[in-house]
């Protein structure tokens, strides 16, 4: 570890963390704590020596320029820490990284032992996989782990995966081997459109994290971007009478599934949302604030419209698929 300044002293602190690489379809995960050090002005106090645990030629650094000085960035993984204001403030310790190529176990001792050392209480790990989930609906975001009397708590899936695994996965397990809990987030991206950024997941993979912790995330253009990829991807879709018709089975399954949990427990959860922003001082970023609302697309989403990229045509019924839903 190297410590870029003094360990902060914090207040309930809960790790929010999220790798680029395999477990982040859509970079909604890694994108969604980059929003948070960006909303709370987040400081970085502590990097992992690069060194140990990447490929340079996997994970190139990059070339800069600073007053006519070149610098190269490292790729790594890099804490920081925010301050959560309100009637209880609480601090958030953010992990944002790629996944490391290589010694793993050592790699989440590493973060494990920053946490014990800030008096972490609770890990939490954003990711994002492919699924076969339509771009017109609300995002699924599921919340799984490892320790049954957490899982009971929180209202939480008591994890019950099992085959290849990412970052993710292992940091989770090493949590629970370790006495700390942590949970994972998971949102699934479709996979007809799964070229970043998606601000729809990111925002509800946001959403979901802020009733867990029990903390108002101002969302700022989220929610307007989140629209605006929408309508962007339904443009796409309609100019592709494969891909809308896909689309359109999709949302057929997905309707059919979810019909029988037509769920008080999501409405009452959208009521308590909506009243915890509204007496913190309305909605951040407007109305809409929740990824239902759809998706958008923010400056972030598109430099230049006329260069969206046009979602692949769906695979014909029987082909392999690459198989992204792994914890």
């Amino acid at each position: 570890m190297i410590e870029l300044e003094g360990v902060p002293e914090l207040i309930d602190p809960v790790m929010v963390a999220a790798f680029e690489g395999w477990n982040d379809a859509g970079d909604a995960a890694s994108t969604a704590v980059a929003h948070l050090e960006r909303e709370w002005k987040g400081e970085v106090f502590a990097a992992l020596d690069a060194e140990d645990y990447y490929d340079f030629q996997v994970n190139r650094p990059t070339v800069w320029m600073d007053a006519g000085v070149r610098k190269i960035t490292w790729p790594t993984t890099r804490l920081s820490v925010v301050r959560v204001g309100g009637d209880k403030p609480r601090d958030l310790v953010l992990v944002r990284g790629i996944e490391p190529s290589m010694r793993w176990r050592s790699f989440c001792n590493e973060l494990l032992g920053f946490a014990h050392e800030l008096g972490v209480e609770l890990v939490v790990i954003l990711g994002a996989l492919l699924g076969d989930t339509p771009h017109t609906r609300p995002v699924p975001i599921s919340g799984t782990t490892s320790d049954a009397d957490l899982a009971r708590r929180m209202d939480l899936e008591e994890t019950k995966y099992e085959g290849p695994t990412g970052i993710v996965g292992v940091l989770q397990e090493a949590c629970t081997h370790a006495g700390v809990p942590a949970v994972s987030l998971w949102a699934a991206v479709p996979h007809y459109v799964s070229q970043p950024p998606n601000p729809k997941a990111t925002l509800a993979l946001l959403n979901r994290l802020e009733d867990l912790i029990d903390v108002r995330i101002p969302l700022g253009e989220l929610p307007e971007d989140a629209r605006a990829w929408q309508v962007g991807v339904d443009q796409l879709a309609a100019e592709d009478s494969e891909v809308a018709e896909y689309v359109q089975t999709l949302e057929e399954a997905r309707d059919t599934a979810e019909l029988p949990e037509a769920s008080g427990e999501a409405i009452a959860r959208e009521f308590e949302r909506y009243l915890r922003r509204r007496d913190g001082g309305g909605p951040a970023g407007g109305p809409g604030g929740h990824a239902t609302d759809g998706g958008d697309g923010p400056p972030y989403l598109r430099d230049n419209p006329g260069e969206r990229t046009r979602p692949p045509k769906p695979p014909k019924p029987g082909a392999d698929e690459d198989d992204s839903s792994e914890e």
